[in-house]
């Protein structure tokens, strides 16, 4: 195992216990709607978004207990997005991380209100950071930005309009508007709640923004990519869905080689406006070239 693999085990360990803390205890007569979050929860997965927050707001020189809540917060919502976008309603999968999706093992009323109590559930758990504690205006500021980040001119925008265009034939600035909100949302939201809650300046919030935005395009490019290339085996769900609901990929549109040029130029022109301000973190660099140029 290289320095870099034993770095990212023990971080996405870390990320895995501060997240497992934050789980509603399976109890009282609703625990039903428990245990489907926290199935869904526990079910794997990259842990990308809370692991990026960590590591910008260590780049700013955070103190990591106050960053923790909010990476439990930013997992919690991404899980109910893939919770609901696998509902028969929308692409109608029935395998997410290598196991059964949640409205196939709970089923399709579980699945809507397992999402609806993660969504709802991550607010709760921000707004108890936010009142609780010092550097209230920090945490206040930075749980806006998730929320503006996740809601209707973020990924729920995106995600409309990706329904709206299932069947479609769409250009590549289409594909953009909506995998910029649909995607890169959630990621620049992750890195800029970071960024605030180490005291970074508007201009470098802002930086940071942009910076993510490249990145979570790529990493959307590349999830295209991989939905042509790779098993469902190496993914955990199963490949060609976006040929089954006939969408508009980038692959679709670009080709393989373009797409895979685009992900590379996307990737250095994000990590060269991280490097624009001159704070050191290696490993964060790492990580998102791991990341975007990943194989599952």
């Amino acid at each position: 195992m290289s320095d870099f693999d034993d770095k990212l085990k023990k971080k996405t360990e870390m990320a895995e216990e501060v997240i497992e803390s934050y789980l509603p205890k399976e109890e009282t007569r609703q625990s039903d709607i428990m245990r489907a979050m926290n199935y869904s929860v526990t079910a794997g997965g990259k842990r990308l978004r809370p692991i990026l927050m960590y590591e910008v707001a260590m780049m700013f020189g955070c103190d990591s207990e106050l960053v923790k809540p909010f990476m439990a917060v930013m997992e919690f919502i991404h899980t109910y997005s893939l919770v609901h976008d696998d509902l028969p309603a929308m692409d109608d999968d029935d395998y997410r991380r290598g196991r059964k999706t949640t409205h196939v093992e709970f089923g399709e009323a579980m699945g809507i209100l397992a999402g609806d109590g993660l969504l709802n559930y991550a607010y709760e758990i921000g707004m108890n950071a936010v009142v609780n504690g010092k550097e209230i205006e920090k945490k206040a500021k930075a749980l806006k930005v998730i929320a503006d980040k996740a809601g209707i001119y973020g990924m729920v925008g995106g995600q409309t309009v990706d329904v709206l265009s299932e069947g479609k034939e769409l250009d590549k600035d289409m594909l953009d508007y909506i995998n910029e909100r649909k995607t890169g949302a959630l990621i620049e939201a992750s890195m800029m709640t970071g960024a605030i809650l180490g005291g970074a300046s508007d201009e470098e919030t802002k930086i940071i923004e942009k910076a993510a935005s490249y990145i979570g395009m790529a990493f959307q490019i590349q999830d295209d990519i991989l939905d042509v290339i790779s098993t469902s085996e190496e993914l955990g769900k199963p490949i060609n869905s976006d040929e089954k609901n006939l969408k508009s990929t980038y692959v679709t549109i670009m080709g393989l080689e373009q797409a895979s040029n685009e992900v590379e130029w996307l990737t250095d022109n994000g990590i060269e406006l991280l490097k624009s301000l001159n704070r050191d973190n290696d490993f964060l660099f790492e990580l998102i070239k791991k990341l975007v140029n990943r194989s599952k």
